[in-house]
């Protein structure tokens, strides 16, 4: 997977040497994100975050490069959903990878107009980096040698895109009887490249368990920090009474107030979101339209500030300049196409 995306993200980083340590980290974080794998991708975010910020010339102060990783990440660029289809197979859903069509729609449209915002955003004089940081990013650009085309190196990309939308009309073709095969498949096919290649599977998966807790000892301090602003937000009331004013408006565009609650948490809370949903589904049911929903909202969203708080407070950024207007953009453009996927392929 990172050797399929790492051409595209290499020319989406002018700024950074393809041979640079960080590009190796951002590829491996986003291939990890785009199969679902959350808690696997957080380690190579942060080492991304720790590479890029020795590119950094004006220490505090977020790059371009930075801005633009995080707008990946914050948009929710997830393939293949595979923690929001256990949960809906938990609570009794039908199908529960029904959704894999809707949030790939929505994450794609999160993921492209995330990215736009982060490049276009960074070309205003408000947001425009210390001139230091300007000239150390043109003399990058100036030594990069790219010594094959975009199209060569993207065809493979491309292939693998043309089978994931085979996939995609074959579980709205066969619903269940296709989407039931979809995370054994996944499962299968992570074992079997692993033996094939030679990898100690169970002796990394161990390895890969130890990390966590070094990881955990590192991030702690910021989860503390935006976890108690998100709880006194809920239980002050003051979340109830933004969703009940918006609600109104929102509902006869397809986002009733109830699921207008995880709109609204999804940027601030992963574990809150996360309990959201499956308290609307319990409510619901899996197979409604409010609980199609949340599932796909949930899959094609991340948790914006949380990511912020935690990779920029890794490395000590205070400046971040206009992360929160791209991770935002890609958020509100997420919910944009989980109701338009919803309503166009499970309404």
């Amino acid at each position: 997977m990172a050797r399929l995306i790492r051409p595209v993200l290499v020319r989406l980083f002018p700024d950074v040497p393809p041979d640079h340590p960080a590009m190796g980290a951002m590829v491996m974080n986003i291939a990890a994100n785009a199969l679902g794998l959350g808690n696997a991708a957080t380690p190579f975010g942060l080492k991304a975050m720790k590479e890029l910020n020795t590119l950094n010339v004006e220490k505090g102060t977020a790059t371009n490069a930075m801005v633009l990783f995080l707008a990946i990440n914050t948009s929710g660029l997830a393939l293949l959903p595979t923690g929001i289809i256990g949960l809906r197979a938990l609570k009794g859903s039908v199908d529960p990878a029904a959704i894999f069509p809707t949030t790939l729609m929505a994450t794609g449209l999160s993921t492209v107009c995330g990215v736009l915002a982060a490049l276009m955003l960074a070309r205003l004089p408000i947001f425009a980096p210390p001139l230091a940081q300007q000239q150390a990013d043109a003399a990058v650009r100036a030594a990069r040698k790219l010594e094959t085309s975009l199209v060569s190196d993207i065809l493979p990309l491309v292939g693998f895109l043309g089978l994931l939308m085979a996939l995609v009309g074959v579980v709205y073709r066969y619903g269940e009887a296709a989407s039931a095969w979809i995370i054994p498949g996944l499962i299968l096919l992570m074992l079997t490249v692993g033996v094939v290649r030679g990898v100690k599977v169970y002796e990394v998966f161990v390895a890969g368990a130890k990390e966590g807790f070094a990881l955990a000892v590192t991030i702690i301090p910021y989860l503390v920090a935006i976890l108690s602003a998100v709880g006194m937000l809920r239980k002050s009331g003051g979340l109830a009474a933004i969703t009940g004013f918006i609600g109104q408006f929102t509902a006869p565009l397809g986002l009733p107030a109830e699921a207008l609650v995880l709109a609204l948490m999804r940027p601030l809370s992963g574990s809150g979101s996360f309990g959201i949903t499956a308290e609307l589904i319990d409510t619901h049911g899996p197979d409604s339209y409010i609980g199609n929903l949340v599932s796909t909202m949930n899959g094609s969203t991340e948790t914006t500030f949380y990511v912020l708080a935690v990779y920029f407070g890794s490395v000590g950024i205070s400046r971040i300049r206009h992360a929160i207007p791209a991770g935002l953009t890609a958020d509100i453009m997420g919910v944009v196409g989980s109701v338009l996927a919803v309503k166009l392929l499970l309404g």
